[in-house]
This record gives structure tokens, sequence and C-alpha cells, in this order.
């Protein structure tokens, strides 16, 4: 069990110092109703993943090559920050995997030529040769994940034994030769693999190579051979993700009907909703409340068609990075991308998606992790170890609000405790929010009833939420309010309830206070910033 985080009273004047904007206008007032019967999805336990990819270091967009020694063949397994930052989630999930992974060798058994290195090569798949994964460097890979407690996820060459058959389309048989002597070898060694994943971004008309969906179920049935043949003795057996692509419903459903009842565990698919790495308009998208719900739709469609096609199946978001080719430089790893981040998370969730993989844990312009210094990014904190992962538990919960689209609102049972936890995301670059929450289990105003201009009855609603059990004299809520540095969106420090966030003197990852406020104050959230609302005395049945 862990220690109880140290908490701050705080009266509600006080607390308004923490925030980095000037309440200059008039604020909005919205109400929140949290629906805590009924739970409308269910995470895994384990949600978040973030990935290692395969890129060399020479992998270079728009004159930037911002790899560096991060990928799987060249991360400094033995860099302290690593480790703590794995550790610090208490098993965080890790997808190893990425555009180069269908042309990863792997060097044991039979091989018919010799392993080398990934080299440019301007006919080759992306602009780069067939690479090697050595076995030794597989032994040292799994030796960090066993010391962290990560849970991995490793993307098989699904293109192996396969040729061009014309542009961007790949044909014959998969040699599954050098899969099973791989996944023989990984279990001789004793190392534990979560899930196997057949393939990356081969669905519909792929990026860079595709495969038919008729020929990708055959494979995947062969592949589910493979599994029980040399996992016969091992309960649970790894799971089979696939097809680690972009949404194509006719493919997918296709995929399904070929492969058959319970062959593909989950189907994995990425996203990168925010386009190109140099857009000039990358913060604009991410600030757009409408650009964000655009992909909600991508959620509902893949949903249906596991319902209709492969129910045995569920959802992962098994890569997605914002904005494609590296990320955004100045962007992807700074304060603003979080706003796109959280709120992925959020909406992912809420369409019963049970994984969320980052692309990345380190390498590129949207690394959790600073790739040379390996010093956490913004995103780190707000999603992953540090706030999401410790206080949003996998029951999520209906919320209405009357508030404008620049709000965006999400609820779960707390993680661990009772309760629930509200996700808050202000997108408004002006407007500062006081939200009424209420409980639609005792509530006795409707949502939309007019609240007139008086704050004082706006404060007296705030009780409503609250269960039976509380008294109002004790009771209290846990907040984490997340701003930038100075008020700058492209700083690269989180502020946490007015505290920088950033290493100890030891490498450690640093404590993540909450402050309490009493529950009868309104919630405030400033512009332009993030908070996390936990409320421990909410009754919600669905979290018990």
């Amino acid at each position: 069990m862990s220690d109880l985080p140290m908490v701050f009273w705080v009266p509600l004047f006080l607390f308004l110092g923490f925030l980095p904007a000037i309440f200059a206008q008039e604020p909005a007032y919205a109400t929140v109703v949290v629906r805590g019967a009924t739970k409308v999805a269910e995470t895994d336990d384990n949600f978040i993943c973030a990935t290692i990819d395969w890129w060399p270091p020479d992998k270079c967009n728009y004159n930037h090559c911002p790899w560096g020694e991060s990928t799987a063949l060249h991360l400094d397994l033995s860099h302290p920050f690593l480790a703590k930052a794995i550790r610090a989630f208490n098993r965080l999930r890790i997808r190893i995997g990425g555009s180069l992974q269908d042309q990863v060798v792997y060097d044991v058994g039979a091989l018919k030529y010799p392993c080398h290195p990934f080299r440019k090569m301007a006919d080759g798949l992306f602009g780069f040769s067939k690479g090697c994964l050595h076995m030794n460097r597989w032994d040292e890979l799994n030796d960090l994940f066993r010391k962290t407690g990560a849970i991995v996820t490793f993307g098989l060459n699904a293109l192996y034994g396969r040729h061009k058959i014309r542009k961007g389309v790949w044909g014959g048989a998969w040699n599954t030769t050098n899969a099973r002597d791989f996944i023989k070898y990984t279990i001789s060694k004793g190392h534990q693999i979560d899930s196997w994943e057949f393939g990356n971004e081969l669905s519909g008309s792929g990026i860079g190579a595709s495969i038919g969906a008729t020929l990708y179920g055959e494979d995947l049935i062969n592949l589910k051979a493979i599994i029980n043949d040399l996992y016969k003795n091992s309960h649970p057996k790894p799971l089979i993700l696939a097809p680690g692509g972009f949404f194509d419903q006719q493919w997918y459903a296709r995929l399904l009907d070929v492969s058959g009842a319970n062959t593909v565990n989950v189907m994995t698919h990425h996203i990168y909703n925010l386009g190109a790495g140099d857009d000039p308009h990358l913060v604009s998208k991410i600030l757009d409340p409408h650009h964000l719900s655009q992909i909600a739709g991508t959620f509902i469609n893949l949903q249906q068609t596991i319902q209709r096609h492969g129910p045995w199946a569920s959802a992962w978001v098994g890569e997605s990075g914002g904005a494609y080719n590296n990320g955004g430089r100045h962007v992807s790893n700074r304060f603003v991308n979080s706003f796109w981040y959280l709120d992925q998370l959020g909406m992912a969730s809420k369409y019963k998606t049970k994984v969320y993989c980052r692309q990345t844990l380190i390498g590129g312009n949207y690394g959790l992790l600073n790739t040379t210094t390996f010093v956490p990014n913004p995103d780190y904190y707000r999603q992953d170890a540090l706030l999401w992962h410790r206080l949003m538990g996998k029951g999520v919960l209906a919320v209405d609000s009357d508030a404008s689209p620049f709000l965006r609102v999400y609820a779960h049972c707390s993680k661990g405790k009772a309760g629930i936890t509200l996700l808050l995301i202000n997108l408004s670059n002006h407007t500062d929010f006081r939200i009424t929450v209420q409980n639609n289990m005792n509530l006795n105003v409707n949502v939309g009833e007019q609240r007139g201009s008086s704050f004082l009855h706006g404060l007296k609603k705030t009780v409503s939420w609250v269960g039976r059990k509380a008294s109002d004299e004790t009771a209290v809520r846990e907040e984490y309010h997340l701003t930038p540095l100075d008020g700058i969106l492209r700083s690269q420090t989180m502020v946490l309830n007015g505290t920088p966030l950033e290493l100890t003197e030891n490498g450690d990852i640093p404590t993540l206070d909450p402050v309490l406020v009493d529950m009868k104050s309104p919630v405030l959230i400033a512009p332009l910033s993030m908070a996390f609302i936990a409320f421990r005395n909410f009754e919600a049945p669905a979290c018990v």
C-alpha cells in the first residue's frame, strides 16, 4: 500500500494565487453532473502504455533528426533516470514497435544471411534496409523490463518472407520461421511477454506497405497456432494483437471474419489526428475543441466493427503521437501538447479503449522523456505515472455538462480509493470556469435550469453532489491543477498547484501533492489549464 500524499488545506482566496491567470472578466459558471450509478466503460488495470521505437539515429524529417540514441537498438538501458521513470508507474505497459518493425530480423535460429544494423537505403521501406535484433540486446531489454516491472508488448515482423507485388502492396506467404525461433528463444530465457502484435501500419492502404485483410487473417491463424504450441504449458498465454494500423472499417471487419473467433484478442489502431509534425497550426489544432472531437468517430466505428464481427476482442490504441513524422518540434514535448494528450486519454477510455500507448516513452519530439537527458517532459507528469495513472481508476462514468465546448470533462472511479475523480481541461485562453459538481442520484435541479447571476446561489448548490455519508463540516476534495511555468504554453516545465515539477537531486520523480479544498466552494479552473479533482465521499455505486 502506497503512502498517502502530503496535502495542504487551502482557503479559496489563497488557492486562487496558485493559478496563473488573472480573473479580469466575469467568470463562466457551469454545472457538471456525474452519473455514478453505472459504468459506461472500463479500461484495463494498466491503461497507460508507452512505446519504444526502432528508428536509427539518422532518421530525420524537416531537417531535424530528433531520435538520437533513444530506440530499442541504441537506448542506454543503464541510465538511472530511465529505470526510475518506468518504475514510477508501478507496472507501465511498454510496446516495442514502429515503422521499421516489419524490417527487423531476429538473430536466432537458422538465418540464411548476415544480420546487420539498419542503414540508409534509397529503395528500402521508409528509406532503410532491414535491421538486426541480436539476442544479447534482447536479453538486456528484458532485464530492464524485469527490474522495472514493465508489461511488454512486442511487435513482430509481418513482412518476413513476403515480396512487393506492386507499389505499396505486398503479397506472398508469411515465413513464420524467424518469428517462431524468436518466440521460442524468448520462452527459453524466461522473458515475460504479455502480448505479441502482428505487423505495423499494414492495414487498409497501409503506410509504406500494405497486406490484404484475407491474407493477414490467415497469417494470424498461423501465429495463433505457434503461440498455442510454444506456450502450451503456460497459463494464461500471451495475447495476440493486430493489426497496429490506421482504422479502415472494411479491412478490419474482413480481418476479424477471416481469422475467426478468439484468434485476435485485441484490435489495435493508431492515431495521429494533429497531422504532420511541421504543420504551423499544431497549437491551434490542439486548442480547438471541434478538431479534438473529430476523432471520436473513429473510436465509435471501431467499437461497432468489433461488436458486429469480433465481440471476443477488445480495442487498444497501439500508438498515438498526435503529430506524425517524429511529432511537432517545440510542441509535442511541451506543456501545450498535454491538452491533446489528456483529452485523448479521456475520450479513448469513454469509448471502451482498454489500453492507450503513447508514442513514445523516449525518442522523437513526442517522447515522455527527454531524448538526451532522460528528464521527464510535461506529458510524463500529466498522464502517466504521476497523475492519470495514479488517480483515474478503470471504471468510466458518464458526465453531463452545460459548459461551453472549451471545457472538456471526464469522470472515472478513483483509483484505489472510494469516490470519483474528474479530469477538467480548459481550452479557453480567456475564460475561467467556476463549476458546480452534482450527483444525478440525489439531484434536485436540472442541468439546464437557470441559475441567475448570483454566485452565492451557485455556491450553495455545490453541496448537492455529496452523498448522505459526509458531513458539511469535514467534506473536502483533493485538487491537482496543472499549468505551464510562467504561463508559457511551450514551456517544458510542468507546474502542479504552483510548484514546478522537477527531478530531485537524486534523480527521483517528485511527489505529486494535492491541495485540499472545502467542498462547499466551487471548483475553479483557470484559462489554459487542466485539473484532476478527487471527490472521496461521492456516492457512486458503480465504483464499489
